[in-house]
């Protein structure tokens, strides 16, 4: 018999923090390396991905905080990173409408496609911060 007790999985909330973390982290590379490295493949210039690939930089930290439990109660803050996700997702859809005529058909692809990710991660963590309540510090 294993007498290895079970490694504990992270909670709901801290998975999600992991996971808005990573996806801030990626969209942070995309948009600040590899979308500014083929602006002619993508159309939006570095002017306008260099400032959105630092907010997703911080929305990568901020996620990483509440994912080491360093914020305090996580559902408020599960709550204040899913409201500045759907800013971000305000922000970028301007920001397409703006630069609609330069960009290409993979620009516009990709954020689409970024937007679209964004907002349901939102509202999976808005789901998840309501339904537990502020009464909860998991």
């Amino acid at each position: 018999m294993n007498n290895i007790p079970p490694k504990p999985t992270p909670s709901p909330l801290r998975r999600l923090f992991l996971l808005d973390s990573l996806g801030a982290l990626l969209s942070a590379f995309m948009l600040g390396v590899v979308l500014v490295r083929f602006e002619p493949v993508f159309g939006m210039p570095p002017k306008v991905l260099y400032p959105l690939a630092a907010i997703a930089g911080l929305f990568c930290v901020y996620s990483c905080l509440g994912f080491a439990g360093r914020l305090g109660r996580r559902a408020p803050h599960l709550a204040r990173i899913a409201g500045a996700n759907l800013a971000y997702c305000v922000l970028t859809l301007g920001l397409v409408a703006y630069w609609l005529p330069s960009l290409t058909a993979w620009g516009v692809a990709y954020f689409v496609a970024e937007v679209a990710i964004v907002a349901v991660l939102a509202a999976v963590e808005l789901r998840a911060a309501w339904g537990l309540g502020s009464e909860h510090n998991l």
